[in-house]
């Protein structure tokens, strides 16, 4: 493991690269990181960068934002097949009947999606910023949101503004359970319990706090409070554990009728050190997309971080 590490350092200088991770990524790959955030903040180091290449530690849509912003630079992911279930469940095809169908309705999308929704929507956002790109719309502009529903959900209690939301959702997220939830409480009476807005309304109703992961990680570190069932990927744990070490930190329980870890996002896991040294080696797998599309996309990226 050490090896891979002083291999990879070394092909970063040689290839002029810089590495980006998301707080879900292994441990290892999040220490090794040049840049570490959540969606918002990764779109913003993406934008940001003048490295050659851009090595993406994150799902497959989270790279492909970095070659819309960055359309000159190399960006290689270690894993290609590094997917998103939420993104998956917003085809670009089904997305564009909808907007058809709804000719007086602005689109919000939330970044996890495809680069091809990305380029049919007005303006993307991201769960630390969406509360924000919500209002700024006019109170009398109708309002598409997609894919997440769980979260337009959420942004519709926050706001109060009426959207037609898309019915996708994270399957990471929704496999955490209600009942499960109110048991871990009752076990650990003493420690708060704080979530991801792509949980369920039944899940998120029993939330002392509710935020993305980078404001989970921001309450953590000011609460008083000493320990917390941490509702999102466990990956943002060991952040967690970095910033406020002296505190405890509880998975949340999903379904216990599940035979997998669901808490565990798979895709995310697909990235691996060996995988990061062999792509930063090959320049391989590479992002790539037709300029039209790219300019398509980039569009509502840029209004998002304008406004951001």
């Amino acid at each position: 493991m050490n090896d891979f590490r002083a291999e990879i350092l070394h092909l970063k200088k040689e290839r002029r690269a810089v590495i980006l991770a998301h707080y879900y990524q292994e441990s290892e790959i999040q220490d090794l990181a040049d840049f570490l955030g959540d969606s918002l903040a990764l779109a913003q180091a993406a934008q940001r960068t003048d490295a050659d290449v851009i090595a993406f530690c994150g799902v497959h849509f989270m790279a492909e934002t970095a070659k819309i912003l960055n359309p000159e630079r190399t960006v290689v992911i270690p894993d290609l097949n590094a997917g998103c279930s939420l993104a998956a469940s917003c085809p670009a095809p089904l997305l564009a009947q909808w907007k058809q169908e709804h000719p007086d309705h602005k689109i919000i999308s939330y970044i996890n999606c495809t680069a091809e929704v990305k380029a049919l929507s007005d303006i993307i956002c991201t769960s630390s910023n969406a509360k924000k790109v919500v209002e700024s719309f006019p109170q009398d502009q109708k309002l598409l949101f997609a894919p997440d529903k769980n979260l337009g959900e959420w942004l519709i209690d926050q706001t109060g503004r009426h959207m037609d939301l898309w019915p996708g959702a994270c399957h990471v997220h929704v496999a955490f359970h209600a009942e499960k939830i109110l048991e871990s409480k009752l076990a650990h009476p003493n420690a708060l319990f704080i979530c991801h807005p792509e949980c369920e309304e039944n899940v998120r109703f029993h939330a002392d706090y509710i935020g993305s992961t980078s404001a989970l990680l921001k309450f953590i570190e000011e609460n008083t409070a000493t320990a917390f069932i941490v509702g999102t990927e466990p990956g943002i744990i060991h952040q967690m554990k970095k910033k406020a070490p002296h505190k405890t930190y509880i998975e949340a329980p999903f379904a216990a009728e599940r035979a997998c870890a669901c808490n565990a996002c798979p895709y995310m896991k697909l990235n691996t050190l060996e995988k990061l040294h062999a792509c930063l080696e090959t320049l391989s797998p590479q992002i790539e997309m037709n300029e039209e599309l790219r300019h398509r996309a980039s569009l509502p990226l840029k209004r998002m971080l304008a406004l951001a």
